[in-house]
């Protein structure tokens, strides 16, 4: 009998829990955690310990659940590599209490939803959902069992000791980088959850990492198309910043902005057969790893649920259960990209996003030849004139989208991150000049990661669905809501006398002539 305050109470649900740990099932990676009473450790599902007894195990949702019962998270399987809780559900008639509480725990996930670099307080984010504080407290701790500063530390803590184990940073660094005000109070914090002095953890058993280089590892449930996902990566690859070499992704990249900025490189590669990604942070951007493990998590959509998307799409898309919807780690930049890619084919949207890149783009030291160049700051586009745009073969309505959308992005009065509103956001969009109903969809696709972005005036989206309009395809799409991006995604892939790889260039080309006419002619 489960008997631990916040664990899972429901005897079918500690059922599935207990066989997916016993055949270490990957799929449950991340949606529940073992606590074991016996050693006072909680684990992953995927964890190779020994099996414990059942009758000592508690199972929780969320690590925060664990760590607030009294358990530590394990040194083997480190928890804080597991998958986070994918998107929440739609706005929907399903309880609305259970939304807003799990929203307000992506925004807690999320590090560019922290102003100023800082992680939010309860009332920070109660005031960005519309809520009161009291009423925020009550929701969280009525669906999770914890309070929204016991999630909050959890997360702050366990980034730390990712951030201990995985890099050479000093103590102090780790814990302004985790969100912790002074070294006191993270090693108190630290040490009074974890029984362990933060430098006794580095010293006792932390991977040694290579020079000039942190190595993570970032887990994903399976099934996982890695292949599609590396395509559609090296098909964009802008020169000077980009560069797919066989199995392995390599990019610049800018965290921050202004004098907080941190800018370096990264390099990931698939391990398909661990079910994870490998990712290289260059020694630059280390002091800011929890943030690009988040971009990298979006980037690749490791934090999917594959069984609740494919519940919902496998009879009408059996071949696709493998598809995730590439994201960015970079907001700004893929509305940019967006933007250059209206009305031409892929190839030339990147040789215009690389001649863009070799203007405005700052330098950066990589390891890499020919990858020297950050992607333009929003201040930088928005301070380049008309003429130095066209002199890069950029017509005049792209350049007036370009310049309002860095305009709107450098005054901070459009936010282009997981977690953001997404009606508002698209709505902001599309009151830009140059910007239609295609472009906001495909950034709240990719960029706000809303797993239910749905174009449907596309054309080969609709002809994928087999209909003739838009509110036909948005009447055949009702039934996969809210994943309705992995359906397009999966609609593009569908097979034809084509090859799937054709069928995704072809209509997302397609996809991006359809922006808004009239708006574009602005």
């Amino acid at each position: 009998m489960q008997d631990t305050p916040g664990s899972i109470d429901d005897a079918a649900e500690r059922d599935v829990c207990w066989r997916a740990l016993k055949a270490h099932d990957a799929r449950f990676d991340g949606s529940f955690f073992t606590a074991v009473i016996s050693t006072g450790i909680y684990c992953r599902p995927v964890c190779r310990v020994k099996l414990p007894r059942r009758e000592n195990c508690r199972f929780f949702h969320l690590a925060a659940q664990a760590e607030a019962a009294g358990f530590r998270p394990c040194l083997r399987c480190r928890p804080e590599l597991a998958p986070r809780a994918g998107p929440g559900p739609a706005w929907s008639t399903e309880d609305a209490t259970r939304i807003l509480a799990l929203q307000a725990a992506r925004l807690m996930d999320e590090p560019d939803a922290w102003a100023a670099g800082e992680p939010p307080g309860a009332a920070r984010v109660a005031a960005r959902l519309g809520v009161s504080d009291r009423h925020l407290r009550r929701i969280f701790e009525a669906h999770f069992g914890v309070s929204p500063l016991q999630y909050l530390q959890t997360r702050r803590l366990l980034a730390a000791k990712q951030l201990i184990a995985d890099t050479r940073l000093p103590m102090a660094e780790v814990a302004a980088a985790s969100g912790f005000a002074s070294v006191r109070r993270f090693n108190s914090a630290f040490s009074g959850r974890y029984g362990l002095n933060p430098s006794a953890l580095r010293r006792a058993g932390a991977a040694a990492p290579g020079p000039h280089a942190t190595v993570v590892r970032l887990g994903w449930r399976p099934p996982y198309d890695a292949a599609a996902m590396l395509d559609f990566f090296a098909r964009r690859a802008l020169p000077g910043m980009e560069a797919v070499d066989g199995a392995r992704l390599m990019r610049t990249l800018r965290v921050g902005q202004g004098a907080q900025a941190r800018c370096g490189w990264l390099a990931l590669r698939f391990d398909v057969p661990h079910a994870r990604v490998l990712l290289e942070v260059g020694d630059a951007l280390a002091p800011a790893l929890p943030a690009v493990i988040a971009r990298v998590r979006a980037m690749l959509d490791l934090d999917a649920d594959p069984q609740a998307i494919n519940a919902a799409l496998h009879a009408r898309f059996p071949l696709g259960d493998g598809l995730r919807v590439p994201g960015t780690p970079d907001g700004f930049e893929l509305a940019v990209r967006a933007v250059l890619g209206q009305q031409v084919t892929v190839a030339a949207a990147r040789t215009l996003g690389g001649r863009l890149v070799a203007a405005f783009g700052e330098a950066v030291e990589t390891p890499f030849a020919g990858m020297a160049r950050l992607f333009p700051t929003p201040a930088a586009l928005a301070a380049a004139s008309g003429d130095a745009l066209g002199r890069l073969g950029i017509v005049r309505q792209r350049q007036a989208a370009l310049q309002a959308l860095a305009r709107e992005t450098a005054a901070g009065r459009l936010a282009l991150y997981p977690g953001a509103d997404v009606a508002a956001t698209c709505a902001a969009l599309r009151a830009l000049p140059g910007i239609g109903d295609w472009t906001a969809q495909y950034v709240a696709m990719r960029a706000l990661r809303w797993p239910d972005a749905f174009p449907a005036g596309d054309v080969a989206l609709q002809k994928a669905l087999g209909v003739a309009t838009a509110r036909a395809a948005e009447a055949a799409a009702q039934g996969w809501r809210p994943w309705r991006s992995y359906a397009v995604l999966r609609a593009w892939h569908a097979p034809c006398t084509d090859t799937p790889e054709l069928i995704l260039e072809t209509a997302v080309d397609r996809f991006v002539s359809l922006a808004r006419p009239h708006a574009i002619e602005r």
